[in-house]
């Protein structure tokens, strides 16, 4: 069992183990950056970047691409159909973006547009649901009425495809255009536009994110210029299930 003496220097040495041991996992925590925590990088595009070398963008480290398809029912982005399969053949797990005009015609019409002209998901485990590039002002709507437009926008995209559009905003946007509506948040994963070092507050429903774009000026090895940089909110395996709409 040991003298009183040395039973006593053990304890001292346990005691003060303990306490650095603690030190350091408070630290780790605390410390933690959303870089440093289970995210995975990405990267969103539209023709705006020009030619893009897929294989070294994925050599970079990205995993994940969000590609600009189309705008309103008339625009189509001229490198989207070279991006699109390019970024799939380089092992980059690529998805659709549409950018909104609801002051163009119903969220329904640019449904059906965006899933006719490379918006529609497909099951090949590298395929994200598309995304629903909500910016810019309210284009003339009430609250109610810029939520009707979303819910006819995501309702038809969901027939379409059977899956949910991931919605991509700011929370000043949401806030201001929609009133802060929440009744989309079940369904939909949000993807929040906020170039800072930290996400913020998010909008109402939303208990945490999906994706993060947090600068706009990034540098990505393959691709000339600023570019848009992300965030996926878990590892890879996580952004797989998204991408295979499993659990």
């Amino acid at each position: 069992m040991g003298t009183p003496a040395l039973r006593r220097r053990w304890t001292r040495t346990l005691m003060a183990t303990t306490t650095m041991v603690a030190a350091t996992l408070t630290t780790l925590v605390i410390g933690a950056t959303p870089a440093q925590a289970a995210t995975t990088a990405g990267v969103d595009v539209s023709h705006y970047q020009g030619s893009i070398n897929w294989t070294s963008v994925r050599n970079a480290g990205i995993q994940w691409a969000y590609i600009k398809a189309t705008e309103g029912t008339s625009y189509k982005d001229p490198m989207f159909n070279t991006n699109y399969p390019a970024a799939y053949y380089a092992g980059v797990i690529r998805g659709a973006y549409h950018f909104a005009r609801p002051d163009a015609s119903s969220g329904a019409t640019q449904a059906g547009y965006f899933a006719s002209n490379g918006g529609a998901w497909s099951a090949d485990n590298l395929t994200l649901p598309g995304a629903l590039d909500l910016e810019g002002g309210c284009y003339g709507k009430t609250q109610s009425a810029m939520r009707t437009w979303i819910a006819d926008f995501i309702n038809t995209y969901h027939s379409r495809t059977g899956r949910w559009a991931v919605l991509y905003t700011t929370t000043s946007w949401w806030t201001t255009c929609t009133g802060n509506y929440s009744g989309f948040a079940a369904n939909n994963p949000l993807w929040i536009a906020r170039w800072s070092s930290s996400v913020g507050t998010l909008p109402a429903g939303w208990p945490t994110w999906t994706c993060w774009q947090y600068t706009s000026s990034g540098s990505v090895s393959g691709i000339s210029g600023a570019v848009d940089r992300d965030y996926f909110n878990g590892d890879r395996s996580r952004l797989l299930a998204l991408a295979n709409n499993t659990p």
